[in-house]
């Protein structure tokens, strides 16, 4: 029995309705940018207090709003309906190996965040419980699920990604493409009801999936009482992990350097800043200056607490700077930003300090994950992504 699921009712897009999610942002002006110049943007509807006119009015407040443009998006053919369909989905671009994935519908009930927690969706990291009450009240004034959770399939990886890749190759042409901001392009087929849909939920359930990007979605689907929440079930052949960096406004602290060798950090200035530092070491970036960091290990802890994230929460962010990781002043910035930007934050003084950390490798964070140990919030920034507003799966 999968635990995967075809979509009871789905609505596909017919162009023009593809965006990033929601919290792929490191600067919320940039969704507003995005809607203006595209407003059926399903950021228009995921970010409605961002559309050009709501901006300053509270969330909650605009969700009659995103509701109105759902509805209007429907009527007037942006988006077509389906019923007990999933959906193949393929990403490419020149000189990359092509994603796959499956658009399903997965059974929130199997949702696991410890060892003692049965399920085959585990998902281990920390999340901002205000995003989750967002996406609750999101879900329940629409009816309605326009991003997807990401799920790494563990168990049959390599067979789904074959079956995914052979799916695609013979299925003719695309029901909608879309190009992202990087110029990759989505492509998505409908799978309707029959052997191939079922040989394709199969593998997509046929092992422990673990939440790759979502975990906010995955969260809300549990909060909201929902029995199935909307995933891309994708394999580790088809994602790889850029960094994901940190921005601190406000340094709380005059001499950063001493409070960190206070902390047990060794600290070197830097003649040339690097793109991504080396696994074990930090790079900071304040008042024009760059440092390679050593932040001290726990002893005796485990390897999740010895990652270079957490070393940033644990040493960098609470010992030197006094901060904790949720705190306003601290932006997490994910690998769609080089860290020049982040520099360029720096001097602009938009920020006071940049801290570029090395990523999670695949293997590790698989690995962590089976174990059922948590990651830092933050820790792992997945390219490419699952698209938003490219198949929507409605709820009542």
């Amino acid at each position: 029995m999968t635990v995967v699921h075809p979509i009871s009712r789905a609505w596909i897009t017919t162009g023009g309705t593809g965006a990033q999610n929601y919290d792929e942002f490191a600067d919320d002006a940039e969704i507003t940018e995005i809607i203006s110049a595209n407003p059926h943007s399903a950021l228009a509807i995921e970010m409605p207090h961002r559309a050009p006119g709501s901006v300053g009015r509270a969330f909650l407040d605009c969700l009659p709003d995103a509701a109105e443009r759902l509805a209007e998006e429907k009527a007037d053919g942006s988006y077509t309906p389906a019923e007990q369909v999933v959906v193949l989905y393929r990403i490419s671009a020149p000189g990359e190996p092509a994603a796959y994935g499956l658009w399903a519908m997965v059974d929130t009930d199997q949702i696991s965040t410890s060892a003692d927690e049965p399920g085959l969706v585990i998902r281990n990291e920390d999340v901002f419980i205000a995003k989750v009450r967002e996406r609750v009240a999101l879900a329940e004034a629409l009816q309605t699920l326009l991003s997807p959770v990401l799920l790494l399939q563990t168990g049959k990886g390599e067979e789904l990604h074959a079956a995914l890749a052979a799916a695609t190759e013979a299925a003719g042409v695309p029901a909608a493409t879309d190009v992202d901001q990087s110029g990759r392009t989505h492509a998505i087929w409908i799978v309707p009801a029959g052997p191939r849909q079922d040989e394709l939920t199969a593998l997509a359930g046929g092992g422990e999936l673990v939440v790759a990007d979502g975990n906010h979605r995955s969260l809300a689907a549990q909060t909201g009482g929902l029995s199935r929440f909307l995933a891309v079930v994708t394999t580790p052949a088809s994602v790889a992990i850029q960094p994901y960096n940190r921005l601190v406004a406000e340094l709380p602290v005059e001499d950063l350097v001493g409070q960190l060798t206070a902390a047990g950090a060794r600290v070197e200035e830097l003649p040339r800043a690097a793109a991504i530092p080396a696994k074990g070491t930090v790079e900071l970036y304040a008042h024009g200056k760059s440092y390679a960091v050593v932040l001290p290990p726990a002893e005796d802890g485990s390897v999740v607490d010895n990652l270079d994230h957490a070393l940033v929460e644990r040493v960098l962010l609470r010992d030197a700077l006094g901060l904790d990781p949720g705190d306003k002043r601290i932006s997490y910035v994910g690998g769609d930003y080089p860290a020049e930007w982040l520099r360029g934050e720096v001097d602009a003084g938009r920020a006071e300090l940049a801290v570029l950390i090395a990523p999670v490798t695949v293997d590790d964070f698989v690995a962590v994950n089976l174990a059922r140990q948590k990651l830092p919030r933050k820790s792992t920034w997945f390219t490419p992504k699952a698209r938003g507003g490219l198949v929507l799966a409605q709820l009542d």
